[in-house]
């Protein structure tokens, strides 16, 4: 099964929008997100509606981030994404009749539950500053390296 990249492309496409001074196209945000500049804009739409972006149109024109960076959570976006499931795994059958898979999916459906709660607690508390802090401290890390 296909895994749900949205969030990691657009935590990805944001961060780059941060540290670029200006707008960005959507052609531009597409090579950063490895897609479609489609894709782009469509995305990109739901995160002008949440108020965290806005755009421009003509030549130079483009997305810029507009919400504070320490104010957007990973949750936040997760949501703004429509929730997309957190698992790629699940119930080989939801509404089964055997007593034996009713009990399979009563305990997979608990622990699942539990794990999901605990992944979005966690995504409450990491900000959008969280991952530019720790990009900009990789970054110098490889400019050290490059340069001794």
């Amino acid at each position: 099964m296909k895994r749900d990249s949205r969030l990691s492309s657009v935590l990805h496409a944001l961060l780059h929008m941060a540290e670029h001074n200006g707008f960005m196209t959507s052609e531009a945000l597409a090579q950063c997100m490895n897609t479609n500049p489609v894709v782009v804009r469509r995305t990109m739409g739901l995160l002008r509606q949440a108020g965290l972006v806005a755009s421009a149109r003509g030549h130079a024109g483009g997305w810029t981030i507009t919400a504070d960076l320490g104010a957007v959570t990973l949750r936040q976006l997760h949501e703004v994404l429509g929730e997309p499931a957190i698992f790629a795994i699940g119930n080989r059958n939801e509404t089964p009749d055997c007593l034996v898979e009713q009990s399979v999916n009563a305990a997979l459906d608990a622990a699942f539950a539990d794990a999901e709660a605990l992944l979005l607690e966690r995504f409450a508390h990491v900000t959008l500053a969280d991952l530019a802090t720790d990009f900009a401290r990789r970054h110098v890390e490889r400019r050290n390296k490059r340069n001794k």
